[in-house]
């Protein structure tokens, strides 16, 4: 490598200062929405920490490590404060932020009436919404327009009227909605001039989440998609991203089943350790649930759930080890559980000479408590990935997600570790620091 490269691959990038308030608009004021904006309600008056967020409590490691140098990531690079957060938000129901986390049933009623005053002035904006795609719910608080692409004009008018009236010198925006119906890629989503003509002609193919993220990406504001929904993962959205300069990530938040995935396969894989199968089970009881029950918005989940193994084990390279393995998903609706989901894996794995064992794993997790942190992060890492003049596909926040989104040429890396050290580096090199590559060639002339 020349002395020249070097230098510009340690040159620091252009960062805009966080100045002003950030808008955070959720599509959804739902369980996880509303937990979040809780949260962040909650850890601004000092009455909780933000355990789970990699931006409020991570230390990013900086040169060698004799040099002892672990800032916090949010001392490193310039994010925006919490207490320049706004939040806005779109739902089918009317109910405000303070009446959706009570009936979600997330947080401690306690915790709820000391942020009241807060959360009770958050209400919903109407939101883009037909039950075809989401099929077990239905609400009243939805627009009317002629159309699906008057529909996505009214969001970019509600856009920009929530900037100007909170007075937000930017936004960003995040899918906390319902999971859709299953959609396969189609010709009404090659093009921009596709997808408007579809738009404008109400196909079938054109669900209410890509009006989001159209309307979002014409603002010139950063999309997350928190949900499996095809949403973003299309060439017209991508085309559209790169043409206004905009930063997009997804799909769907890697919370509880799949995470646990993305931490033991790795595992099993780095020891040579054979697979034969993988069942896993889930029993959850809130809208989500309630949703999943659909058979084709589990659809949806289900090829969102069953890719991480096939990536990360790569069963074309290692056939002796994981050729032909077994992985099935079931989700159940359980009223009951909550939001308290109970997730039940049996892996069946093989060691020396063939020899069979098993691992059994009970995450009794809170769904919407593992996502709120990562919506968090989300949001304010594509704030900076804007400020630096990042667009497209931001591959190195798919740590947060079950199925990442990568260039089209590209598989998707699953294995949370080297998610989380494609993140950090990103961090690094965007302030001019060395990679992290954990070499130790400080031992060689």
């Amino acid at each position: 490598m020349s002395e020249n490269t070097r230098n510009l691959m340690n040159s620091p990038a252009t960062i805009a200062p966080a100045k002003g308030k950030l808008g955070v608009l959720l599509v959804g004021l739902g369980a996880v929405s509303t937990t979040f904006i809780a949260g962040v309600e909650a850890i601004k008056r000092g009455l909780a920490q933000p355990i789970g967020s990699l931006t409020q409590l991570a230390s990013i490691r900086l040169g060698k490590r004799t040099e002892n140098r672990n800032p916090r990531i949010n001392e490193f690079v310039p994010l925006a404060d919490l207490d320049d957060l706004v939040f806005g938000a779109w739902d089918i129901f009317s109910d405000s932020a303070y009446d959706a986390a009570v009936h979600a049933g997330v947080l401690e009623r306690d915790l709820l009436e000391q942020l009241k005053p807060a959360l009770s002035k958050i209400k919903p904006m109407p939101a883009a919404f037909d039950q075809k795609y989401v099929k077990r719910l239905s609400g009243t608080n939805v627009k009317q327009g002629a159309n699906k692409f008057e529909l996505a004009e009214q969001i970019i008018a509600d856009i920009e009227a929530f900037k100007k009236k909170n007075k937000c010198s930017r936004l960003v925006m995040v899918w906390c909605a319902s999971t859709e119906i299953f959609l396969k890629e189609t010709a009404q989503h090659k093009t921009i001039k596709s997808l408007e003509a579809a738009m404008k002609a109400n196909h079938p193919s054109i669900a209410p989440s890509m009006l989001y993220a159209y309307a979002a990406i014409k603002c010139g504001v950063p999309f997350a998609n928190g949900a499996p929904n095809l949403t973003v993962d299309i060439p017209a959205i991508r085309e559209l991203a790169i043409q206004h300069n905009v930063p997009i990530c997804g799909k769907d938040f890697k919370t509880g089943q799949t995470f646990l995935k993305t931490l033991i396969a790795p595992g099993l894989k780095s020891r040579m350790l054979g697979l034969d199968g993988w069942y896993s089970t889930n029993i959850l009881g809130n809208r989500d649930g309630e949703v999943l029950d659909d058979p084709e918005s589990f659809k949806t989940k289900e090829e969102s759930k069953l890719s991480a193994l096939e990536y990360i084990l790569q069963p074309e390279l290692y056939p002796t080890l994981y050729k032909d393995f077994s992985h099935v998903v079931r989700i159940n609706y359980y009223p009951p559980r909550g939001d308290n989901k109970e997730g039940w894996d049996n892996i069946d794995i093989r060691g020396w000479l063939g020899y069979p064992m098993q691992i059994k794993v009970n995450f009794l997790c809170r769904d919407s408590i593992l996502a709120a942190p990562l919506v968090l992060d989300l949001a304010l890492f594509l704030d900076l990935a804007q400020r630096t003049g990042m667009r497209g596909i931001q591959e190195w926040l798919s740590f947060y997600f079950k199925a990442p989104m990568t260039a089209p040429q590209l598989y998707p890396e699953h294995d949370i570790f080297i998610q989380l050290m494609k993140l950090k580096n990103t961090l690094r090199h965007l302030k001019g620091e060395d990679l992290i590559t954990h070499l130790g060639l400080e031992y060689y002339d």
